[in-house]
């Protein structure tokens, strides 16, 4: 925070005009050179916009004030982060219990300005539920934006994955639907973003004529991108909250677990048990072709087979 200070009083020097702006402890512009600062309580980080931007970071806010909070010029860095598109992000996949989630949500300059100073990050750093839920308040209540989740449970998910054979073809699916259904809302939007996870084909082959003209991009690390994250945020909300409600309704008393752990192999005996030993309340809870499925039920299901040599070690 003393740092923070010393860029005010570095702004003030420099004949910075002071200006309100929500979420931040101090925000600054200076027409002339055509340079807006803003310093966010978060972090605090700092945002440098405007056509000086450069010769600002570079004579005066590297120089002098280094280290003074996370340099935050990522519009002028990354200014396809700011432009209009959809993030696409999903949660549940490499979870035994509950469904597949896919979300998806649309942002512009404003939209990604906003969600990043409420919070908005990688669901995976992220560690308590109640946090998630609330940011996805944000997302869903902040203005302009435009969010789409699909949610595939596990009977659906368990049915597809038989038809489709391939977990990739099954995440095409739903990120192609996704982006279907937000095109419906921002027909205009341009491009999409996700995390790598296949040749970007598996995806545009599932796409409908309209979304077969938007551009699809994937790369990795793709939450870094505000759009991407705040699916993630939506998706993983979805995700939990399904696991909650099931946990209830199948009289566990908790959630079901997450993972793949010795807890969740544990969650899913007692449910067997629960039904007089039958596997079969596994297809409606979890996905079956984990293997945790036949370590549990080897009566109801078979072992899954064993990967190609190629993804050997």
């Amino acid at each position: 925070m003393a740092q923070a200070e010393r860029l005010r009083a570095k702004l003030k020097e420099m004949g910075f005009t002071f200006i309100e702006k929500p979420y931040t402890l101090f925000a600054a512009e200076k027409p002339p050179a055509k340079v807006n600062v803003a310093v966010y309580e978060k972090g605090p980080k700092v945002l440098v916009q405007g056509k000086g931007t450069e010769d600002f970071v570079k004579f005066c806010l590297e120089p002098e004030i280094l280290g003074a909070a996370k340099l935050g010029y990522e519009e002028e860095l990354h200014p396809e982060a700011y432009a209009p598109h959809f993030g696409i992000d999903e949660s549940g996949k490499g979870d035994f219990f509950g469904p597949l989630v896919v979300a998806g949500v649309y942002v512009d300059k404003e939209i990604a300005r906003a969600l990043l100073a409420a919070g908005v990050t990688d669901s995976k750093k992220i560690g308590s539920d109640a946090r998630i839920r609330a940011l996805a308040n944000v997302i869903k209540t902040t203005p302009g934006v435009a969010h789409n989740v699909v949610l595939i449970g596990p009977e659906a998910y368990n049915r597809l994955y038989l038809k489709m054979g391939n977990l990739n073809r099954l995440l095409g699916w739903g990120h192609a639907r996704v982006i279907e259904n937000l095109l419906a809302a921002r027909p205009d939007c341009p491009r999409a973003l996700s995390d790598q996870f296949a040749n970007p084909s598996v995806i545009q082959r599932q796409l409908l004529e309209k979304g077969r003209a938007i551009q699809f991009d994937q790369r990795t690390k793709a939450e870094s991108d505000p759009a991407v994250a705040a699916a993630s945020i939506l998706a993983r909300e979805k995700f939990i909250d399904w696991l909650a409600d099931a946990g209830a309704q199948h009289g566990l008393g908790r959630a079901l677990p997450r993972g793949v752990s010795s807890e969740v192999k544990s969650a899913a005996r007692q449910l067997v048990a629960a039904h007089d030993g039958s596997g079969g309340i596994l297809r409606a809870v979890a996905k079956t072709h984990f293997r945790t499925a036949h370590e549990v039920a080897p009566a109801d299901f078979p072992p899954p087979p064993p990967a190609p040599a190629r993804w050997r070690k």
